[in-house]
């Protein structure tokens, strides 16, 4: 359609088509949701917190284990997103049994977000060491076998007091072996863990060193060995329970470094002591600091898991709602 401009110049008017505009009216919902969902993705909420439980829940080191398949499939009735192995716990560590944990889990629709290990860096001996690095780098592999991301570590203890309940009487604070200090202790632990490194890198799997009884008993322990070794593939496993004072003071410090966290209950009373923990008190601290990894119920208490596990998991979800 021609129509007179300014100055008369004529001017050429392209008038949209019946079907052109059916066309732009189909499309308008379409660029109305596309804009909503840029906006709605930009203020959305992070996540909610995922829960695991952690076979350990099921067995305290009793003469007879509690099946690791077992505890998946509990897990999964009663609710849980993953389950956390404990490497002592499992049967074996051939393919074909791995294997079947890994189909158990995956049947579930069920995660397994992390291998609770037990090794100790705190040795002058070299050779005692190098056993110790030399089992973390194979449970390195065995996590990755198991499409694991990450690895819970200790430090390790001097083993003076060589008895674990006299040990949790004593807090986990014991004397370092004649001769030695605990700036020893921390070298050997620094390269100790920088030795793995190579292998966690390789395999995808962080390694999470836990505030666990021994060296890093105390926050600042566990904090200056974290920092030195200061690498991506070296993470904090924050327990809520492993505390000689009080807890929530640890808990905030530990939380901005988190990169999972065991939380602890004693329903029954505990095995080795009880702790009465405000868990939403605790969601908060980790919430404050922007933490959004795997939560893994470690139930410690003498109550069945039966019944234990279940009301473990109801107070944490509560909490963390």
């Amino acid at each position: 359609m021609w129509r007179k401009g300014e100055g008369g110049r004529s001017i050429l008017v392209v008038m949209p088509t019946r079907r052109d505009l059916l066309k732009t009216a189909a499309l308008a919902p379409f660029a109305l949701t596309s804009r909503a969902s840029r906006a709605s993705a930009a203020t959305a909420a992070p996540g909610p917190i995922r829960f695991a439980v952690s076979t350990y829940s099921y067995w305290h080191f009793e003469e007879q284990k509690y099946p690791v398949q077992k505890v998946i499939e509990q897990a999964a009735d009663i609710g849980f997103e993953g389950v956390e192995l404990l490497h002592v716990q499992m049967d074996n560590e051939t393919p074909a049994y791995l294997n079947q944990l890994k189909q158990a889990a995956f049947r579930r629709g069920l995660a397994l977000p992390m291998l609770s290990i037990h090794q100790d860096f705190v040795s002058p001996d070299a050779k005692e060491r190098q056993e110790a690095i030399d089992h973390t780098k194979k449970c390195i592999g065995l996590a990755a076998r198991l499409g694991i991301p990450a690895v819970r570590l200790n430090s390790g203890r001097w083993n003076t007091i060589k008895s674990f309940d006299d040990l949790m009487k004593a807090k986990g604070d014991e004397p370092p072996i004649q001769g030695y200090t605990d700036e020893d202790a921390f070298k050997w632990c620094v390269e100790c863990i920088r030795a793995c490194l190579p292998d966690a890198e390789t395999a995808g799997v962080v390694l999470a060193l836990e505030n666990h009884w021994g060296l890093s008993t105390r926050v600042e322990n566990l904090l200056k060995i974290y920092k030195d070794v200061s690498s991506p593939w070296l993470g904090i496993n924050l327990d809520t329970g492993n505390w000689p004072g009080h807890p929530y003071e640890g808990i905030a410090a530990l939380a901005p470094y988190a990169t999972i966290v065991q939380a602890k209950t004693y329903y029954g009373g505990g095995v080795w002591y009880t702790l009465d923990l405000d868990y939403p008190r605790i969601a908060k601290i980790l919430k404050g600091a922007g933490f959004k990894g795997w939560i893994s119920l470690e139930m410690e208490g003498k109550e069945p898991a039966a019944t234990a596990v279940p009301k473990s998991l109801e107070v944490l979800r509560t909490a963390f709602a």
